[in-house]
Parts: C-alpha cells; structure tokens; sequence
C-alpha cells in the first residue's frame, strides 16, 4: 500500500490552468489601470485626483467607456476564476507545498488572497449590474472604525498595521530576491523576454509593498491616535505619497511601477505554467 504522506499531488486539469491564466490577465488590466490613473493625478493629466486611482475608481473607469457594462462584467468574471484558482491552490496544494508548517502557511496566504479578489469581483460585478457598488466608501476606514470599537480596539488595528507593513516589506523583499526569477528562468524563455519579466516583476513588487507600507503607517496612525479616519487604502496611500517632498516624482514613480507589475501579470499568464 503506498504511503499516501509521500504522494505528490497531481496537477490539475486544463480548465483550472485556462482560468487561471483568465484570472492573471484580468488582474493585469486592474493594475495597470490603477497605474494609469495614479499616474494622472500624480501630474494633474485629465482632471485624475487621487481619489479615483483605487480599485473602486478603477472599476468605474471601465464602466464609463463604451460597452462599459461588458468589458467590467469580464473583468469580473476574470477575477472570479482567479479567486476559483486561489482557493484551488490552497485546497489541492498544486504548488505542492506540503502539510509542514510552511507549507500551510503559504497556502493559506492563497486562500486569503482568494478572499480579497473575491470581495473585488463581487464590487465589479455589483457595478456593472448596475448596483451602486462602488459607493461604500473607504472599507478599510470602515475595517477600522469597527475594530477600534471592540475590546483592545487599539491593539486590533496596530496589529493590522504591523501586518500590513510586513506584507509591504515581503513585497519589497520578493522583488529582489531569486523566487520568483528562478521558476522565469526555468522555462527557457528567449532573452528579451526574460529579462523584461524580471524587471518587470521587479519594479511591480517593489511598488505594491511601497502602498501596502504606507496603508500600513496609516493603520498604525489611526491605532496610535484611535482615530479610523487616519486609516486608508491605495487612493489615501496615493494621496500620502502625493503630498511628500517630490511627491508627485515619487507617486509617478510607483505608478509606472504599479503598471510593471499588471504587465507582468499579463507576461505570466501568457508564458509561465500556472502550477509547478
């Protein structure tokens, strides 16, 4: 009888690879839209503010082109198959990370992202039927209004905060270190290519830890001053950045580095396999 703790676990069929792969693209087109618009409001092109360059005013950009309805409707449908391949990931271990302690930590780090762009495609879908979705305001002001109104409220967000910035920092971290270079490098790609991934991927992870650590800094404000209004997610990140020395240099430069990082999803779905 086979020692069922050392089997490795089977790849999965095609159609979790082709919705995968729908979920990347469609995660490429968030991004770099919110690039876009942060990099208008960074230098007043079009009458951006940042107030608009979230995911919300990301949404109601789409909605407000032509066909506008259709194309949100499938970028919602893209995140709801990358929301489907998370959990899948998590469940089914198709990155075979194994029971051990690591391993379930990193695979309930994919259920957890699962649970984020599961909220977002359900705020794009709300959108494009028509729903008012994109009116609740600040959820992460609304995340810390509640906490802070429960026992050791303070404590709750600063622990919010400080994991927050450790994500930020993992970011910054993963886009100098080899992880996610190697597994490029292993599927033979041409040079060019290669090298455009990586730096592309580089400038991407490096931007989205800048935003994560400063929604961190503020989370840690609001704790320290038990004041939820001082907590923000990415347009009061964009508007932080904004208002420092050089700030519009400085948010333009994340911006471009939030668009890298959309190209790179569309570069992974296009040439690197979805699971090990």
């Amino acid at each position: 009888m086979a020692d069922i703790s050392t089997q490795v676990p089977s790849a999965p069929p095609q159609w979790v690879e082709n919705f995968a792969k729908f979920g990347l693209s469609a995660k490429g087109v968030v991004y770099c839209l919110i690039g876009v618009l942060a990099f208008m409001s960074a230098f007043e092109l079009g009458g951006q503010s940042t107030e608009g360059a979230d995911r919300s005013g990301t949404f109601q950009f789409i909605l407000e082109q032509p066909f506008g309805k259709w194309l949100l409707g499938i970028v919602a449908a893209g995140l709801a198959c990358y929301v489907l391949w998370r959990f899948i990931q998590a469940i089914q271990d198709t990155e075979h990370e194994g029971s051990d302690a690591k391993g379930i930590a990193k695979r309930l780090r994919y259920a957890f992202s699962g649970l984020i762009y599961a909220g977002l495609a359900y705020l794009a879908a709300n959108m494009a039927l028509g729903n008012g979705g994109g009116s609740g305001g600040d959820s992460r002001q609304t995340l810390a209004s509640e906490l802070l109104q429960q026992p050791f409220g303070q404590w709750l967000v600063g622990i919010v905060a400080v994991g927050t910035m450790i994500a930020g920092l993992y970011q910054i971290y993963h886009g100098y270190s080899e992880d996610y270079k190697k597994k490029i490098r292993s599927t033979g790609l041409k040079n060019d290519v290669e090298d455009t991934m990586i730096r592309a991927g580089m400038a991407g992870f490096i931007a989205r830890g800048i935003v994560w650590l400063v929604i961190g800094y503020m989370f840690l404000q609001a704790a320290l001053h038990s004041n939820a209004q001082e907590a923000g997610g990415s347009s009061r990140a964009f508007a932080f950045l904004e208002e420092a020395s050089y700030g519009s240099y400085l948010l333009g430069a994340v911006a471009l580095g939030l668009i890298c990082y959309g190209v790179f999803m569309f570069m992974r779905a296009k040439y690197l396999p979805v699971y090990r």
